[in-house]
């Protein structure tokens, strides 16, 4: 049976780039205690507009080109995950999400790169070749296009 959502489809969420480091482990538990908590790539764009630039919540949608009450779901979201990571002592992993790079704010090459959105991991981008049909040969995580739409499950 297939899963079908009710209500209105996720639109893109822009960001201006993709993470760089996509897990922050706490110290002093061992790995094999480790617990995570998985924080979307939109989720990371709506904690760096509003708490680390400190925009409004109206200022940080519209840069993000979403409602204001999306984004105060978005970051009501984010900021759960991050408490429970803080208070129970678990990583905290960048992964996936609805997103759409910024045109003109990414880094990426005029023909475009393939993205791991695991570990950060590029390559240029093969023309009639779909990026999620590769794996990143870094870490096996799946490959999106770098400043095109993705859903990548973690």
């Amino acid at each position: 049976m297939k899963n079908i959502r009710a209500g209105r489809p996720v639109s893109c969420r822009c960001v201006e780039d993709f993470p760089k480091v996509t897990c922050f482990n706490p110290e002093g538990v061992s790995p094999s205690r480790l617990q995570s908590v998985v924080i979307s790539v939109d989720e990371l764009e709506a904690l760096r507009l509003a708490d680390k630039m400190g925009l409004y919540q109206t200022d940080a949608a519209a840069r993000m080109m979403i409602s204001r009450q999306t984004f105060g779901r978005i970051i009501e979201s984010a900021h759960k995950k991050v408490a429970e990571a803080i208070v129970e002592g678990k990583s905290i992993c960048i992964a996936g999400g609805h997103v759409e790079a910024l045109s003109g704010l990414s880094s990426g090459s005029e023909t475009g790169s393939c993205v791991c959105l695991s570990c950060g991991y590029e390559n240029p981008h093969l023309d009639g070749i779909p990026c999620r049909m590769d794996k990143c040969p870094q870490c096996g995580g799946a490959l999106v296009r770098k400043g095109r739409s993705s859903s990548v499950a973690p």
